[in-house]
């Protein structure tokens, strides 16, 4: 199976990039993992609502050239569903039995997500009622994953 990241935003920081990289590695065991980085279109802070709805469109399509017509899309969303790791990793099985071609995780800016996009996704999944930084999100999504093939295969992960 073949997962694809797809984040608004670029890490520039190198020790989220290492965070990434790790996560990446020990993933690769159980799928392809891609990334893909769509520019951010930032808003002043203040912005009206209308300047911050347009920066969001505009996340959106840029997100919308990276999906395929099978893409499972999941969206990180702090209003999605909420598992336990045991929980998650049955839905992960869940989306790879679907017949899907690809995972598609969608991590979006600081606005968000667009709700046509969000509409779209197959699953909305949240890490609970909390803001993360986007480059955190990001890792906890990779250290997710990872725990979900480990648990799905009964291999052991410590605590």
């Amino acid at each position: 199976m073949q997962l694809v990241v797809l984040a608004v935003g670029k890490v520039k920081e190198r020790y989220w990039r290492q965070a990434l990289d790790e996560y990446i590695k020990r993933l690769s065991r159980y799928a392809q993992v891609v990334e893909v980085e769509v520019p951010d279109m930032p808003a002043p802070d203040g912005a009206p609502e209308g300047v911050r709805a347009q920066a969001l469109r505009a996340e959106a399509d840029a997100i919308r050239k990276h999906l395929r017509e099978r893409d499972g899309i999941v969206v990180l969303d702090r209003a999605g569903m909420m598992w336990s790791s045991e929980a998650w990793a049955g839905q992960l099985a869940q989306l790879e039995q679907a017949g899907f071609g690809r995972l598609v995780f969608v991590v979006g800016g600081s606005y968000g997500v667009a709700p046509d996009l969000l509409a779209q996704a197959h699953l909305r999944w949240s890490f609970g009622p909390i803001t993360l930084p986007h480059n955190l999100a990001r890792v906890v999504l990779l250290e997710q994953l990872y725990r979900a093939y480990r648990i799905l295969r009964g291999e052991p992960y410590h605590k």
